[in-house]
């Protein structure tokens, strides 16, 4: 009720469709904030996120460094290999994460997923090795 008089004190509008506005809005603002729904923003999730693509960055511009020294290599000295990957993550969301995260890595391509197993086509060993070495679990 304080959020909805707030609305009314700096709206300074007394029409129907503000002050119904304004009931919902503040209803939905206290239930949100409540812990009542799902959707409240957890600050360590946000956190390793926030951190996670800066990381993602940096390996695709590594891998595409790699990638582009493996393709003027006059031999062409590729040896293709699939990778499986027991992931940790807990969520659906976390999972497709980092999959689509290794797909965008060049080198790399993830070829399917099976709930937290994640089969990985590698260009070579050192395109890879970072799936290997598990360094994607954030």
């Amino acid at each position: 009720m304080a959020l909805f008089g707030f609305w009314i004190l700096f709206s300074a509008s007394f029409e129907l469709i503000h002050l119904g506005l304004g009931l919902v809005f503040s209803f939905a603002v206290a239930w949100l904030n409540s812990g009542h729904s799902p959707f409240i923003p957890r600050f360590r999730l946000w956190l390793r996120i926030f951190l996670y693509f800066p990381w993602l960055f940096y390996e695709i511009i590594r891998s595409s460094l790699h990638l582009s020294k493996l393709i003027l290599h006059p031999e062409l000295p590729i040896d293709p290999h699939l990778i499986s990957v027991n992931s940790k993550l807990r969520h659906h969301a976390a999972v497709v994460l980092l999959g689509n995260s290794i797909t965008l890595t060049p080198g790399t391509i993830t070829a399917e997923v099976e709930r937290n197993n994640l089969i990985v086509h590698a260009i070579d060993k050192v395109s890879g090795g970072d799936v290997v070495s598990k360094h994607i679990d954030l």
